[in-house]
C-alpha cells in the first residue's frame, strides 16, 4: 500500500501532497486478497478473508440493545453468513436477484445483508422505521424477489403488491433452516459491474430513486476506512447509522470490516447516557455519527463528564455540514476535534474528506479525497477560481461512483455534464489550499440585497450564541430586498422567548459574522422539521411554510 513515508505508514495517516501526485486506483486494490486476479465478493473480502488469514478468534462484532449483549468473532460471522447464504442458494437465489432485509439494527440485519452478497444477490436493507408506503415503493421498484425480516417488521410488508416477491424469511425460520444445512463454502463470485447493493434516495419530488452500486465500490470502501476511517489493529469502530442508509451500509458494515475492525452496534433509539455508556463499555475507538446527534449531546451539557471515554481517539461526521460550534464542543469535552466526510448515495465513499493528519478549518468539508477531482463550476458547467461560490461538482469516474439508477438511465445520466462532472445538487466555494465550505443545496442559497449567503454558515454562527439549540435558515420572500434571512431557532433550556432575546441573537451574528448575514427574522419554534433519515433540517418546508403564511396573510389584506 501507497504511503509516503515509514513514519506515515506506522500512523496509517496520509501526507496529501505526496500522495495526490502518487495515488491511483490499482493502489487500493492490492489491500484485497481476491480483488487482483478479478474475483469479486465484498462478503468475501468482509468477513472470509480474515479468517484465512488467521483472524477468525478476533472479535468481529459488538451488539448491545441496553438489555442483552452479544459478541461474535470473524470466524463466528463466517458460519453465521455461509449458513444464511446456504440457506438462499437452495431456495434458488441467482446472481443478480434482489434480497431485501427489513430488520432492526442488530447482528442478524448485518448477517442477511452479508448472506445475500455471498450468494451473488444484490442487497436492499431497508430502515426499520420505514411504514408500508416505504416498503411497498422499494420493493416494487426493484422487483424484489426475497426477503429476510422478522414477525414484527413483516406486519408492514405488503406482499399481495409485491408480484415479483417468491420467498419471505422470518428471522426464526431463516436460523432454524440455518441450523440444518451444511455450508459448502457458498461465495459466488463476481464481476467488478456486478450489482451488490441498492439504496434507495429521496428528491425533492418523485418517488425514491433505487441507486445501485456494482463490486467495484469496494477499493474506495477499504482506502476510505483505511485512511479517513483510520483504522488501525486493534481499533473498535462504531458507526451509529442503520444499514437502511447509506451510511450505515457502507461505513457501518463494508469500510471497517474490510479493514478488520471490531464493529459496534447499538440496538434502539437515542439516549446520551446510553450512548456514553456503549463507548465506555465496548471500549470504542473511532466513532461515526452525525451533526444532529453531536449537538443533541452537546445540549446535555457536562453529561460525558460521568464516563471513561480515554480510549476514544477518532471522531468522524457525516449526513449534514457540521458546525464549528459542535468542532469547538467536542475538541472541549473529548479533546478531540471531529473530522466531516462528504459524500452521497449516489458517490458511493468518501469525496470530501479531513484525514487525521490534516488541519481541520471549522466550516469546511475538508478536500478532496485522493484520486479525487472536486471542482465548484458556474451555470455553464466551466470551472471556477478559488473563493467563487457554484456548483459542487466532481469528475467522473470513480470506484464508488453509482453503478446507475435503478431501471431509469435518464435519471443516472441526468446527474452528469457533457463534460464530464457529476453535479451533486450542492452549492459551495473552495479556497486558495483546496478546502470545501458548503453553502447549501441549490435550491438553498439566499439572495438579499444583492449578497448571496449560505444558509449552513448563519445557522453555525446563531447556534453559537449560547440560548439557541438548532437554527434553520432560509431566505423569505421580500418586495424590497429579493430576500430576507429568516431563522427558525429552538431553545436551550432554561432560556425563554421574548423580543429582547431576539434582538441579542441578531446582534450576535451581526457582529461576529456579518451585517448582511444577520438574520432579519428570529422565530422561535418547538421543534424544526427534519429528515427521519439523518435529523437533517427541512429547510425548503420551512420555506414552503413560509411562503403559504404570506400568501394568506395577503389574501386578507
Amino acid at each position: 500500500m501507497l504511503y509516503p513515508d515509514a513514519a506515515a505508514a506506522e500512523a496509517n495517516l496520509v501526507d496529501y501532497e505526496k500522495t495526490y501526485a502518487q495515488f491511483t486506483w490499482d493502489d487500493a486494490v492490492q489491500g484485497l486478497s481476491q480483488v487482483p486476479n478479478n474475483k469479486w465478493n465484498a462478503a468475501y473480502e468482509c468477513i472470509d478473508r480474515h479468517v484465512e488469514e488467521g483472524y477468525g478468534s478476533k472479535e468481529a462484532l459488538l451488539f448491545t440493545d441496553g438489555l442483552e449483549e452479544r459478541r461474535f468473532t470473524f470466524a463466528e460471522v463466517k458460519e453465521i453468513t455461509d449458513r444464511y447464504a446456504e440457506v438462499l442458494l437452495r431456495e434458488g437465489v441467482q446472481k443478480g436477484d434482489r434480497v431485501f432485509i427489513f430488520l432492526p439494527k442488530s447482528p442478524e440485519c448485518y448477517f442477511g445483508i452479508l448472506a445475500a452478497i455471498k450468494a451473488g444477490a444484490i442487497a436492499g436493507p431497508l430502515f426499520e422505521a420505514f411504514m408500508e408506503d416505504a416498503v411497498r415503493e422499494r420493493m416494487q421498484d426493484c422487483e424484489a424477489q426475497y426477503l429476510i425480516t422478522d414477525d414484527t417488521l413483516n406486519k408492514r410488508v405488503p406482499a399481495q403488491d409485491i408480484p415479483s416477491l417468491k420467498k419471505t424469511w422470518l428471522l426464526a425460520d431463516l436460523e432454524d433452516e440455518a441450523a440444518e444445512v451444511s455450508p459448502q463454502e457458498p461465495v459466488v463470485w463476481m464481476e467488478e459491474d456486478d450489482g451488490m447493493l441498492i439504496h434507495y434516495t429521496s428528491g425533492s419530488t418523485g418517488q425514491p430513486k433505487g441507486v445501485l452500486h456494482a463490486q467495484k465500490v469496494l477499493p474506495h470502501h477499504y482506502i476510505s476506512g483505511r485512511w479517513v476511517l483510520d483504522i488501525k489493529e486493534g481499533d473498535v469502530y462504531w458507526c451509529t447509522s442503520h444499514p437502511g442508509w447509506v451510511t450505515g451500509s457502507v461505513y457501518g458494515v463494508f469500510a471497517p470490516w474490510l479493514n478488520r475492525a471490531t464493529v459496534v452496534i447499538h440496538g434502539g433509539r437515542f439516549d446520551a447516557g446510553a450512548w456514553y455508556q456503549l463507548l465506555e463499555h465496548f471500549g470504542v475507538t473511532i466513532w461515526y455519527s452525525a451533526p444532529t446527534a453531536f449537538r443533541m449531546l452537546m445540549s446535555e451539557g457536562g453529561l460525558h463528564h460521568q464516563y471513561d471515554l480515554s480510549r476514544l481517539r477518532h471522531i468522524l461526521s457525516v449526513g449534514e455540514p457540521l458546525n464549528p460550534e459542535v468542532i469547538h464542543w467536542a475538541k472541549e469535552a473529548f479533546g478531540i476535534r471531529i473530522h466531516d466526510t462528504w459524500w452521497m448515495t449516489e458517490t458511493g465513499g468518501h469525496l470530501i474528506v479531513n484525514v487525521p493528519s490534516a488541519p481541520i478549518k471549522p466550516g469546511s468539508m475538508g478536500r478532496a479525497f485522493p484520486g479525487v477531482d472536486v471542482g465548484i463550476l458556474d451555470e455553464q458547467n466551466e470551472p471556477l477560481p478559488a473563493g467563487e461560490p457554484g456548483k459542487l461538482a466532481v469528475r467522473a469516474p470513480w470506484p464508488g461512483l453509482m453503478k446507475t439508477i435503478w431501471k431509469n438511465e435518464e435519471k443516472f445520466q441526468s446527474y452528469f455534464t457533457e463534460n464530464g462532472w457529476y453535479i451533486s445538487g450542492d452549492t459551495a466555494w473552495k479556497d486558495e489550499d483546496g478546502y470545501v465550505f458548503f453553502q447549501g443545496r441549490d435550491d438553498d442559497l439566499i439572495m438579499t440585497a444583492g449578497e448571496r449567503v449560505g444558509p449552513f454558515e448563519v445557522e453555525s454562527k446563531l447556534i453559537e450564541h449560547p440560548a439557541v439549540a438548532e437554527a434553520g435558515v432560509i431566505g423569505k420572500p421580500d418586495p424590497v430586498r429579493g430576500e430576507i434571512i429568516k431563522a427558525f431557532v429552538t431553545l436551550r433550556s432554561g432560556w425563554e422567548s421574548s423580543p429582547a432575546l431576539a434582538k441579542e441573537i441578531r446582534q450576535f451574528v451581526k457582529e461576529e459574522l456579518s451585517a448582511h448575514a444577520a438574520p432579519k427574522e428570529i422565530e422561535v419554534v418547538d421543534e424544526l422539521p427534519k429528515t427521519k433519515i439523518s435529523g437533517k433540517i427541512l429547510r425548503r418546508l420551512l420555506k414552503q411554510q413560509e411562503v403559504d403564511k404570506q400568501a394568506g396573510e395577503e389574501q386578507r389584506t
